[in-house]
């Protein structure tokens, strides 16, 4: 068993000085925990790997290909591999759990 606590997570990523932290890496899936600030673009590109977000805290939009949905705290976002996807109109601190799979490189 790995056992991880968001609050170290996140006090990991900010000591690192980044938006996002992969914290697990195993051979079918990854795992990170990715923030953003109200005011902050978030760079991603489409990905090689499907995509689950789930929203620990903040409110925010997320578009992900020509859909546009409101985002916060519980929730659970699918996004398919190779689709633009990007948060914006971030109103509160945002911290979101990611999964891959496959792995992220």
């Amino acid at each position: 068993m790995k056992l991880f606590r968001l609050d170290e997570l996140d006090a990991e990523r900010a000591a690192g000085d980044g938006a996002y932290l992969r914290f697990l890496k195993q051979p079918t899936m990854s795992a990170g925990l990715y923030a953003l600030s109200p005011g902050d673009a978030d760079p991603q590109t489409p990905h090689a790997q499907d995509e689950i977000y789930l929203v620990v805290s903040g409110r925010a939009e997320l578009t992900v290909g020509r859909e546009t949905a409101a985002v916060g705290r519980g929730s659970v976002v699918f996004v398919p591999a190779g689709t633009e996807h990007r948060f914006h109109h971030i109103t509160e601190e945002l911290r979101v759990l990611v999964v891959f799979s496959p792995p992220e490189d």
